[in-house]
């Protein structure tokens, strides 16, 4: 049993959840998420609150009732408030710059790192942190993460994407004998 499926989520003031079909829609003062979600798992939306109770009971219909939960509650999180992913680039003759619709970074390679930004998530670079916002907790974090693995940081001089609450575990380096 689902201990995350089980509970009922609340929908917020000034949000708006809609099922048509398999689509479920949250509108709310950010902006507007859709997502398709299968008949395994019904969706009853009554009294500003959203239930999920599985059709079957099976082991994979076990799974996507928390799962269904929690894509729920992010979405209905992310329109009301967003989420931002911050990233911290260490290292010297590192940069990272927006222009435009692309993240243009120089990470020390023998050439320039060009990336385009998602549709929905926008960059904002400064002083080496780089902030992700978006309503999609989905793209947002998948973004930073593919930002983040171009260049780790390692674990001698720090150098490189780090998240901004992660901590490196640093090594000693040669002792001169």
């Amino acid at each position: 049993m689902s201990r995350v499926g089980k509970q009922t989520i609340e929908i917020p003031a000034k949000t708006e959840v809609n099922l048509a079909g398999d689509v479920l829609t949250v509108k709310g003062p950010k902006g507007e998420i859709s997502r398709p979600f299968k008949s395994v798992i019904s969706i009853k939306i009554e009294n500003n609150q959203i239930t999920l109770t599985p059709n079957k009971k099976d082991l994979a219909t076990t799974a996507l009732w928390g799962t269904y939960a929690s894509h729920i509650k992010n979405m209905i999180k992310g329109v009301t408030e967003g989420y931002t992913v911050k990233l911290v680039l260490e290292g010297i003759g590192y940069k990272a710059d927006v222009s435009g619709n692309s993240l243009n970074m120089a990470l020390g390679f023998s050439h320039p790192v060009k990336i385009e930004i998602p549709a929905g998530v926008t960059v904002a670079s400064e002083k080496g942190i780089l902030t992700f916002s978006s309503i999609n907790k989905e793209t947002v974090t998948q973004f930073a993460a593919t930002i983040r693995s171009l260049k780790k940081p390692e674990p001698y001089k720090g150098k490189g994407f780090r998240y901004e609450d992660e901590k490196i575990k640093r090594k000693q380096g040669k002792k001169a004998a």
